[in-house]
């Protein structure tokens, strides 16, 4: 499952001020692009090709969605078999896309219903991450210079600026 960049990078900023960790991670990365090669080498790609300096505070999540959308797109182009599901796709149009979730696993289409019922609950309401505890937390704004410096960092991964559209191939659809 996947979801538009901005959304993404509001996120994972309000997410950072639970984890220490990955604040750590915002933090360092803000002086020196090395933080970023040094996270992307941990989860197994070259990262001295992606040596980019966390300059803002929505960087880091463009960059992790960028960074993760050109390795499923990679599989793609490897033949592997994997689909994708776009987040604002499900929320838009719940029932419909649980149906086509639901086909492609051969489960008996029937349980969409039950299976939109459950996006009621927060599914860590009993955990440090619960939209409850999220919500305390100011999200980032998308300012025309920050902008400017994302639509950059996602032109240089080949995908189109913030605003556009960017639906990914394969991604799985309620309008076939």
């Amino acid at each position: 499952m996947y979801r538009d960049a901005v959304p993404v990078a509001k996120s994972m900023y309000r997410i950072s001020m639970l984890l220490p960790t990955l604040r750590l991670c915002y933090i360092l990365g803000y002086f020196s692009g090395d933080v970023t090669k040094v996270i992307i080498n941990s989860i197994g790609v070259v990262g001295s090709d992606y040596c980019i300096r966390l300059d803002n505070d929505l960087t880091s999540g463009v960059f992790s969605w960028a960074v993760i959308t050109s390795v499923y797109l990679e599989m793609r182009r490897r033949g592997f078999d994997v689909s994708a599901l776009r987040y604002e796709d499900l929320v838009a149009r719940p029932l419909d896309m649980c149906r086509v979730i639901l086909e492609f696993c051969h489960l008996p289409v029937s349980l969409a219903e039950l299976a939109v019922k459950a996006f009621d609950r927060d599914s860590h309401r009993n955990a440090i991450s619960a939209a409850s505890v999220l919500r305390r937390f100011k999200e980032p704004q998308l300012t025309p210079e920050k902008k400017t410096r994302l639509d950059e960092l996602l032109k240089n991964f080949g995908f189109p600026p913030i605003g556009e559209q960017s639906i990914v191939e394969g991604t799985f659809s309620c309008l076939d």
